[in-house]
Order: structure tokens, then sequence, then C-alpha cells
């Protein structure tokens, strides 16, 4: 494959066929790989809809300045695409998050700024918003555009059509700013309207089953507020994970296919094989691998428990 641009290799991940990991006889995993795309996450699909959202709109002028609040991939994506086109790129993010992404971002030339991680993600939104009133930087607003759920349902859902060589029983997907949820179950349904559509939630921090917000290991899901992009009319169920049997699972996806993912593809793997082994046990099931693990080497991700 030849291209001119790095950003040109946004996007056409593959799909991965992962039965091995499945407990349940007779059944079919399927995985995007989102951790191929150049950022290393599926965030890098968001960051280019966004940039072209706003350029479209007249709100990114030429040399302009974005600030953005992340958890780490949107910002790591944003600094790419930013760095391909000439902006300069400001992201907001909670402490607590590995070190590795901080790392990336500030490699990226992008400017980093910490916020307390007892605010959480919604104290990152606020300071970003503040941060562009003074300096008069764009704020794309992940939790809010549209144009993330748009993205999602005309690149990813139809490259996940295009490569399924079987109708799915389910869609099974993390959510965060509920952009890759939403755009995907409404592309997916648009082949396949009977597909299930079930969420993957912290069981530490179950605010779209009911639960309050609360401290957990899952990053790039779970922000502790139930994201205005989300639509529980398109979900079936939600699936709660703890932090534990998230790692476990990227281990074991390590351990199995040599991929080394994040702890939200670690969380999407677990939601699958509990769904499996209840009521789609002999069906097909599809998710998400939402990033590289690389990025949270440091956090012990891929240490077994002492």
């Amino acid at each position: 494959m030849r291209v001119k641009r790095l950003l040109d290799l946004i996007g056409d991940t593959p799909l991965l066929r992962l039965d091995d990991l499945i407990e349940a006889e007779g059944t079919s995993l399927f995985a995007k790989w989102e951790g191929a795309n150049p950022g290393g996450s599926v965030k890098d699909r968001a960051a280019s809809a966004l940039v072209a959202d706003g350029e479209q709109r007249g709100l990114l002028a030429p040399g302009g300045e974005i600030v953005e609040p992340t958890s780490g991939n949107t910002g790591i994506g944003l600094a790419l695409v930013g760095r391909a086109k000439g902006y300069r790129v400001n992201v907001v993010l909670p402490v607590g998050y590995s070190e590795e992404r901080v790392r990336l971002l500030r490699a990226l030339g992008a400017e980093v700024e910490l916020t307390p991680s007892e605010e959480g993600m919604a104290g990152a939104v606020r300071r970003a918003e503040q941060f562009a009133v003074e300096r008069g930087a764009w704020l794309p607003g992940q939790f809010t555009n549209r144009a993330v759920v748009a993205v999602h349902r005309e690149t990813t859902a139809r490259e996940i059509i295009a490569c399924l060589p079987a109708r799915p029983d389910a869609f099974v997907c993390g959510v965060g700013t509920a952009g890759t949820i939403v755009g995907c179950a409404l592309g997916l349904r648009e082949a396949y309207p009977g597909i299930a559509v079930y969420a993957v939630e912290p069981a530490a921090s179950p605010v779209l089953s009911g639960g309050g917000p609360g401290s957990h290991g899952i990053q790039g899901i779970g922000a502790g507020f139930p994201p205005p992009l989300y639509e529980p009319g398109l979900v079936d169920g939600v699936v709660r994970v703890t932090d534990e049997e998230a790692f476990r699972a990227c281990r074991e996806l390590a351990a199995r296919y040599g991929l080394l993912a994040g702890p939200s593809s670690g969380a999407a793997l677990t939601a699958c094989n509990k769904l499996l082994k209840g009521g789609f046990a002999g069906m097909t099931l599809v998710t998400i691998l939402p990033d590289r693990g690389e990025r949270y080497l440091s956090t012990g991700l891929f240490s077994p428990p002492a």
C-alpha cells in the first residue's frame, strides 16, 4: 500500500476472528482492531472527523488552536491530525491516566494540562471550556459533537459489514463518549435490522445501568456521567465489567494471540464472553478493540496479580 499522507491510514482496520477466547461452544467472535490506526486507537477516526467538521463550518482557521478534554486517545488523535495540518493542540485530562499517554501527547507536540483526579472527566471538560475562552481556542466537543457519531456510522460500521462472513446476532461496545456505539449501531442496523446492541461499562461506575459514578481502572470508558451522545433507545442492555475481569482478558488476548490491547478491549471481550455464555450461546458477536496496550505497560495491566 502506498499513501501520500499519514492521515490516509486512518480507518480500514482489520476484523479479527477470536473464537479461541470464547468459553462457549459453537460461537463466533469478531473484533475490529482499532489499534491498527496510525495513532493507535479508534479515536483517530473521531479526531479526523472533528477537525474536518471544524474546518467545514469555518470554526477552525489555518494555523488555529484546538483544545479538548480527553482521557488521552482523542488527544493523541488530535495531536496527530493537528501536527499534519498545522494546528496547535492542547489537551486537558485528569490525573491518573497512564504516563505513556501523556508522553505520547507531548511527543506529538501537544500541550498537556492535568486536572485533579477527583474531579474526573467532568472537571477536565470544565477546564477545557475555560481554556477555550481564555485562549480563543476551538473546542471540538467530542462528548456532544455529532460528527463523532457520523464517522462511525459511515466508516466503522460499513467496514464491519463488508468484512463479516455472516450476519451477526449482536454488537458489543464500550462507552466513553458513546460516538462509537451509537454510530456503529445506526450503521449496522441499516444492514442487519434485528441486531442486538449491548453497551459495556465499568462495574465500579455503572452510570448507564442506574448506578452512580466511581473510580475504576478501565481507561477509555466510563466517564462517570451519561454522555450526551448516548441513545438508550438503541441499546438492548448494559454489561458491567470489573477492572480485574478486563485486565485478565487483556492478558489472555496477549497470551493466545500475541496482541497487546488496552483495558477497554478487555472489558469488551469480557462482556462478549458473558453474553455468549448466556442467551447468545451458539451465536455470532462483533465488538470493537479500541486501542493498543503498549500505552498501559506502566499500569501493570499485563502483570498477573500477586
